[in-house]
């Protein structure tokens, strides 16, 4: 019995032992799965940002895996597939997700641009913006209608995916949220949006051309009155065609494919020319003719107005050196745009010109749109005194068209104002109009400008416009523009009074 007693206890306690041994590594096994877990959690968020690894207990099994991963992530490169400001994707994230969800052919790609954002960093301050656009971040996150993917592309340009196709009424619904007035540090801001919509079923590609054509759906956006634009397929073409235009235009400069007109203008006291304007005109070897105003603003977004100015600014004196030796004495007018008033060095190119061409100051005008002084003021005023201190002629062309004109007239050191074409429609039916025009003329000559007045085409709006006091006449009932060889073959008659 004392034996069976012994051998009983003997089992008891290897027993114990095993189930000692089977908790051990039970609990050891435990322990690892908890740290793999961790690791897997921690791993995945490097996804989206680049941090050490911080778990607290590390099974001494797995301690040389755990170190060398923390080296690893410490060597990797920063992250650049997020937004900092916004925590949204940036452009490059957006890529790399959308790539991982190819082929995508339903719903629509949406491109958000805030209208005119700059200012309110120039009035308010970058912090100010910052929080603006973390705001609106927010507010993306939650729209009625949710998107599948969001992500902020530029400064002010957002991105939404919607993985059904919207409808204009659902985009209008949209925009209307995300419009609403912005409360900062108790400053209420409003926004304007313009919008740019890409359908999937129709217009789905590669993920960079999907993007391309987004870009050109907001670009419509931006020159319509509804600021909302889908793409359609003709806007490839356009794109083909304003990318040619800007990439053979120095080398139509170079190949005088591009070249000058001048327009005579009639001086209404005496009836003969005084003055011409200098228009720009290219015939394209490939697209034939094209029109300064679609080629201008493309070579101002281009950042080669300057290259035109310049061309312009030489053709110009050039050509008045050339005149002057032959007897034709004018004062010719050419047209400079808002980037052209933002060059510190514009005042002084235009005086080493005149001194290049041995040309009186007198014999140049400068024409500045009004929209153009109305960019910035301050600037374009500063810019024009100093033209003006070298007896070079200004004039405001398209005067009237702009906002708060009459207001800021008084301000602007010009010698003349140009009256637009626009308000001669209707002028002999519309009393209204008449009235308007005259009281436009009578402001601008009791201030002490001269007054041009653009597009009189008959005789019965010239009579009109000499009885309201205009000065100077500009239209096809005068003179067409010319070539220089055709306008010296005119100048006796232009001459002539008549």
């Amino acid at each position: 019995m004392m034996i069976m007693g012994l051998i009983g206890i003997a089992l008891l306690i290897v027993l114990i032992g095993v189930i000692y041994l089977l908790l051990a590594k039970y609990q050891a096994l435990a322990k690892q799965q908890r740290f793999l877990s961790q690791l897997c959690t921690q791993l995945d968020q490097q996804k989206s940002a680049r941090q050490p690894l911080n778990i607290a207990v590390v099974p001494q099994e797995f301690a040389p895996l755990y170190h060398s991963i923390n080296q690893l992530l410490s060597a990797l490169p920063a992250n650049t597939g997020k937004d900092k400001l916004t925590g949204l994707s940036n452009r490059v994230g957006l890529k790399r997700t959308l790539a991982s969800m190819m082929p995508l052919t339903q719903g629509s790609f949406v491109l958000i641009d805030i209208y005119r954002f700059r200012y309110v960093n120039d009035l308010f301050g970058f912090v100010f913006g910052d929080i603006l656009l973390s705001q609106f971040a927010e507010r993306l996150g939650q729209l009625s209608l949710a998107p599948k993917l969001m992500a902020r592309l530029n400064g002010d340009e957002f991105f939404l995916y919607f993985d059904k196709p919207l409808t204009e009424t659902q985009l209008l619904q949209l925009r209307g949220q995300l419009q609403s007035p912005f409360t900062i540090n108790g400053t209420p801001i409003s926004v304007t949006l313009q919008v740019g919509c890409l359908q999937l079923t129709q217009h789905h590609a590669d993920v960079s051309m999907m993007l391309k054509r987004l870009d050109l759906a907001l670009k419509k956006a931006r020159i319509t009155r509804s600021a909302i634009a889908y793409y359609h397929d003709n806007d490839d073409i356009r794109q083909l065609r304003e990318l040619k235009i800007i990439d053979s235009l120095p080398k139509g400069l170079k190949r005088n494919h591009v070249y000058m007109v001048y327009q005579p203008k009639q001086d209404v006291k005496t009836g003969r020319c005084t003055q011409v304007e200098a228009l720009m005109r290219w015939e394209h070897e490939e697209l034939g003719f094209i029109s300064p105003a679609e080629f201008i603003p493309l070579a101002e977004y281009a950042g080669m107005i300057d290259l035109i100015s310049q061309w312009a600014l030489e053709q110009v004196l050039a050509q008045q050196a050339r005149w002057r030796a032959a007897g034709i004495e004018l004062c010719v007018a050419v047209n400079l745009s808002t980037r052209d008033l933002d060059s510190d060095t514009l005042p002084a190119e235009i005086a080493a010109h005149l001194a290049h061409y041995q040309l009186p100051p007198e014999c140049l005008m400068i024409e500045i749109t009004e929209s153009s002084l109305m960019a910035d003021l301050n600037k374009a005023v500063d810019t024009l005194d100093k033209i003006r201190q070298l007896g070079v002629k200004l004039a405001i062309d398209d005067f009237g068209t702009g906002h708060s004109s009459l207001a800021y007239l008084k301000h602007l050191p010009a010698n003349e104002v140009k009256i637009d074409k626009v308000f001669l429609r209707g002028l002999e039916q519309d009393r209204s109009a008449a009235f308007i025009l005259e009281a436009s003329i009578n402001i601008a000559k009791k201030l002490g400008y001269e007054v041009t007045v653009e597009g009189v085409e008959t005789p019965e709006i010239r009579e009109i416009l000499v009885q309201m006091g205009a000065d100077t006449l500009q239209g096809m009932h005068y003179a067409k523009p010319m070539r220089a060889a055709e306008l010296e073959m005119n100048w006796a008659q232009l001459q002539s009074g008549h």
